[in-house]
């Protein structure tokens, strides 16, 4: 369809001058979808104090709830219902927590928060999720990765650059990474991607310093469309050879 792009550890400067071409390799690619295939449900919370403790590296999903956020796990997984999809936007009240790696010593636990800004959700249950997503995401210590699915048909929305400026301590200093995912990629044609990826990298570049690790990928789960760089992205996150 089109091609993907990434930019990565880019500074106070456009997001798009520090893009480069990215394709993952075949043999990255077949051990980082091996590696997020064993993806299993581990438990859920509906606050932060009901997640168990640990020392596993958590990579958070987070995105508006009809961005296309479990669907992009599943996919990501090669498996059908791993998150729960559901066709009501909102529904998803919870941290579900998947772990990762060999099941008897797994290496890196997924997190898929509540979706957000899903105008039919009554306000206090609204309020309530923010609470969830907003202490875990400045609070937990495991954190250490975000992906955040942006729908690229409508580009970052105001409550997206919200999530950007409540993340952005954490990004701006190393501490947790992050990638934006512009699903439904497939919905929009050559000139149009582009423009989408541009638009977004512009946006990152605000929130980018020195220190931080952000990227951005065109992201499709029906024609595939970069599904093998983020997975080789969430493995280079947890698996790189210390320095």
């Amino acid at each position: 369809m089109t091609d993907n792009k990434t930019e990565t550890k880019s500074s106070r400067k456009p997001a798009s001058a520090a893009a480069s071409t990215a394709t993952a390799a075949p043999k990255a690619a077949k051990a980082a979808l091996a590696w997020t295939h064993t993806a299993r449900f581990l438990t859920t919370a509906s606050k932060l104090a009901e997640l168990p403790a640990t020392e596993l590296p958590e990579i958070a999903f987070v995105g508006r709830s009809n961005a296309g956020k479990s669907t992009a796990i599943n996919r990501l997984a090669q498996q059908k219902r791993l998150a729960f999809a559901s066709r009501t936007p909102g529904r998803t009240q919870h941290i579900n927590l998947f772990a990762l790696g060999p099941k008897d010593a797994p290496d890196v636990l997924f997190a898929d928060l509540p979706g957000y800004g899903y105008a039919a959700v009554a306000r206090d249950a609204k309020l309530r999720w923010q609470k969830v997503m907003a202490d875990y995401l400045e609070l937990r210590r495991s954190l250490s990765g975000i992906v955040l699915m942006i729908d690229s048909r409508l580009g970052a929305t105001d409550l997206d650059r919200q999530l950007l400026a409540f993340i952005a301590p954490r990004i701006a200093n190393g501490a947790v990474k992050l990638l934006v995912l512009l699903t439904k990629a497939d919905k929009l044609n050559r000139r149009e991607a582009q423009a989408a990826l541009a638009a977004l990298q512009a946006v990152l570049g605000e929130f980018t310093t020195a220190e931080a690790d952000v990227g951005v990928t065109l992201f499709s789960a029906l024609s595939g469309a970069g599904i093998d760089d983020a997975a080789v992205a969430l493995h280079v996150w947890t698996h790189a050879p210390a320095e």
